[in-house]
């Protein structure tokens, strides 16, 4: 997945360092960007925006998955939870029509997608808007001169914790060491944030209400562990 990079108070500033296209799109996949797309697609904001007003039935409750990737994590979590509204942010127009085709096929009336850099919609939303952020395996930028461009950071972490209601979740999950060391460094101990593992299974087993994206299937076929670490959102 490729999730936005560093965040800076003006939007104007921001710049997105993933890749944005990939193989030709098969003229199926094409279709659905042209004609499902427009349906789902959410603008970047011009004022402040209540993202209920997005879904055209009531939902209960919001959650947000930044860098969906292929989008069947994001999918599956809608299928199964109908009565709440779901929002993807994707850069990569490939995995958007992947998204796409995912929504299609299930029939799902409860997703939303943002394909732009998702900095550019979260200053535009009210604090409280989400129940659940997820941070699943995103670019990890390895090389030290390129930290800065790992979401978590200090920011992006003020817009967590703005965003998401007291006692809601923040869900990150990677497979890379240096940036699961990374995202500890910056959450635990944070004062928005309390790491809710109580123990090595805790961080060593995916949520029993979520199901495996593509990014944790590969890393276990090439043998590497993946950590999920989920962070509740308390006041500071």
């Amino acid at each position: 997945m490729n999730p936005p990079s560093e965040s800076k108070g003006d939007t104007a500033d921001l710049r997105f360092y993933g890749r944005r296209k990939g193989k030709p799109l098969k003229a199926a996949r094409q279709g659905l960007i042209e004609e499902l797309l427009p349906e789902l697609r959410i603008a970047v904001p011009e004022a402040p925006l209540d993202p209920r007003t997005l879904f055209s039935q009531p939902v209960k409750s919001i959650r947000l998955e930044i860098g969906f990737g292929g989008g069947e994590h994001l999918a599956r979590m809608a299928a199964d939870n109908p009565d709440i509204g779901f929002i993807g942010a994707e850069v990569f127009l490939n995995g958007v029509a992947s998204l796409l085709r995912h929504v299609h096929e299930l029939g799902l009336k409860n997703v939303r997608v943002f394909n732009q850099d998702v900095r550019f919609l979260l200053p535009h939303l009210p604090a409280g808007s989400f129940e659940r952020i997820s941070l699943l395996f995103p670019d990890p930028w390895p090389k030290a001169r390129h930290a800065k461009r790992r979401f978590v950071g200090p920011e992006n972490l003020k817009e967590m914790q703005r965003l998401i209601v007291p006692g809601g979740e923040f869900r990150v999950a990677s497979d890379h060491p240096i940036y699961i060391d990374w995202a500890l460094l910056h959450l635990v101990g944070h004062p928005g944030f309390a790491w809710t593992a109580k123990g090595p299974e805790d961080w060593r087993t995916r949520p029993a209400d979520s199901t495996p994206t593509r990014y944790e299937e590969k890393a276990k076929k090439q043998g590497r562990t993946p950590v999920f670490m989920n962070f509740r959102r308390v006041s500071p």
